[in-house]
């Protein structure tokens, strides 16, 4: 039998309660916007998942407890992982990716080295999850992480484990974009019957609290993908909005002594298809692809973890048949 749903108590609150929620009106716990112990928005988003009754709160979705009146209220247990799973289904996480966490990378390899790169990158996405939130003032941390490395040496697989486990854990509003699916989307706006704007697509992603851009520098740099690139960069810069990005190409480490190449020039940019490829070790770098403006704010954005050594893990896996990375 289910249990009864619980109610407020019936005494009376203290005349001092009603004086203080004047001047300090309580935070919903749902969402922190001061007026009420739980706001309308959070009740409907708090809604049972299914039929069953929750004994602790009657199926209500949080707990008011009896402090002397006052009607405290605070989430249940039962609503934390509906919550997270409303937050995960939003995310745009695409099937393939879903199952991806840091605890499920795997880093073993033939290669003693190989295995201590990919070990590496696995600890620096899990200590960055576990300082997501900031000790000194409970906030979301400000900066990001950068995998760079070949296809298939799992970049993504950590990227979109890290932002899974930060929606889990801290129930943060994350989103995720792969860039070139991003850019056709974006596209798709301009047709007449459309039904739905470019800033529709664009404001979730700058605004979201934890972005994963995924695929950065697989577009063709022309002047339109540059804009879009920089709207989307430059705001989640300028507020300081953590973004972890993947990409196939080079961005040098700071203390490396590389010659950074010379541009392309503005009328090569506007090309239907890429550039074929040419030996110079260059045209591997990421500043080929992006704007010097762009490649510079990358790095005051978030760590680099290079894992340019790997090699493809999804062709070991058809040829051996291993576990997914």
């Amino acid at each position: 039998m289910a249990a009864e749903p619980v109610t407020h108590p019936t005494s009376p609150a203290p005349w001092w309660t009603s004086a203080l929620d004047l001047v300090f009106p309580p935070r919903c716990v749902g969402c922190g916007r001061r007026g009420a112990d739980v706001c309308d928005a959070c009740i409907a988003a708090l809604r049972p998942l299914g039929s069953q009754v929750c004994p602790l709160c009657g199926g209500r979705g949080w707990i008011v407890g009896a402090d002397g009146g006052a009607g405290t209220a605070r989430l249940c247990s039962c609503r934390e992982d509906g919550v997270s799973q409303r937050l995960f289904e939003a995310a745009g996480i695409p099937p393939r990716y879903r199952h991806c966490r840091i605890s499920r990378f795997e880093t073993s390899n033939p290669s003693r080295a190989i295995a201590t790169v990919l070990e590496r990158a696995r600890k620096v996405a899990q200590q960055y999850l576990d300082d997501f939130i900031r000790a000194e003032d409970g906030g979301l941390r400000r900066s990001g992480l950068l995998f760079m490395g070949p296809p298939g040496s799992g970049k993504t697989h950590l990227a979109v484990g890290v932002l899974g486990e930060a929606i889990e854990r801290y129930r943060v509003r994350g989103r995720f974009a792969e860039f070139t699916s991003l850019i056709l989307q974006i596209q798709s706006t301009f047709d007449p019957g459309s039904t739905e704007s470019k800033h529709e697509i664009l404001d979730p992603l700058m605004s979201a609290e934890l972005l994963v851009l995924d695929e950065l520098g697989s577009q063709q740099p022309t002047p339109w993908v540059r804009d879009v690139l920089y709207l989307i960069v430059n705001h989640r810069y300028t507020h300081q909005l953590p973004t972890l990005f993947t990409t196939n190409y080079q961005l040098p480490l700071p203390d490396e002594k590389r010659t950074r190449p010379v541009p392309v020039q503005e009328s090569k940019l506007d090309r239907g298809r890429d550039p074929e490829p040419v030996p110079d070790e260059s045209a591997k770098l990421l500043a080929w692809r992006l704007p010097a403006m762009l490649v510079s704010r990358l790095y005051e954005m978030g760590q680099i973890v290079d894992m340019t050594s790997v090699g493809d893990f999804r062709r070991e896996v058809g040829a051996h048949g291993r576990t997914r990375r």
